[in-house]
């Protein structure tokens, strides 16, 4: 048995200023110092062979924060990226639904169906994650692996460790700041989804999502 141990970042400045960040590359921030000190201890001993990381810094500095307790290489696979958001990148859920109501519609009712102008469909972030998923856990047979990334991106990756096509990836929860989801495959790299979203090791206080009944970067669902 494989088993791929998936985390999201910490609080970001997306997370923070309620903007949408998708690939901006941007820094970590509010409480992210205490949330990276929590899931690090919360994985302290785990049997990690491997840590893979997105090249992005709220998650290389997760990766980071994760590693002090195991002391190996990070893997950085731009794969694991969070999707890429085109014209919406960096601007507020209030600006895009004045000027893209349209898409912000199909982003909430029907995310499978999401493809920004100049940015990434659903589809293919579905795509590339299952694909790196799949690479990470073959080369990794029988070991226990970090893998750190981002909401939407995990979100894809989950609807389809579920065999759901991409049409039901709004049937996946969002997930908090540095949340853990396992996902195990067998000898024939068929997938098991043994946990989601849990973020149990971080207190209401310390989230954005759960301290104001949602994500301050959420319109109806949770930005990424």
């Amino acid at each position: 048995m494989t088993r791929l141990v998936f985390v999201r970042h910490c609080e970001a400045e997306g997370n923070t200023k309620g903007v949408l960040q998708g690939r901006t590359d941007c820094d970590v921030s509010g409480n992210s110092a205490v949330q990276l000190e929590l899931v690090s201890m919360r994985l302290r001993n785990e049997p990690f062979d491997a840590i893979y990381s997105s090249p992005l810094k709220r998650a290389f500095k997760t990766a980071q924060a994760i590693n002090r307790y195991h002391n190996l290489p990070i893997q950085v696979d731009k794969r694991l990226s969070e999707i890429d958001v085109g014209v919406w990148e960096g601007r507020s859920w209030a600006e895009i639904e004045r000027e893209d109501s349209p898409m912000v519609a199909v982003w909430n009712e029907f995310p499978g169906k999401f493809h920004a102008e100049g940015g990434e469909s659903m589809r293919e972030v579905y795509d590339r994650m299952w694909t790196a998923a799949l690479e990470i856990a073959g080369a990794n047979l029988g070991k226990t692996v970090c893998v750190v990334s981002h909401g939407c991106a995990i979100r894809n990756l989950l609807c389809h460790a579920l065999g759901w096509p991409v049409d039901r990836v709004g049937e996946i929860g969002w997930c908090d700041n540095t949340a853990v989801s396992v996902v195990d495959f067998d000898d024939e790299l068929r997938a098991k989804v043994v946990k989601m979203n849990d973020a149990s090791h971080i207190p209401p206080e310390l989230s954005v999502y759960r301290r104001n009944g949602r994500d301050l970067s959420d319109a109806k669902a949770v930005a990424p």
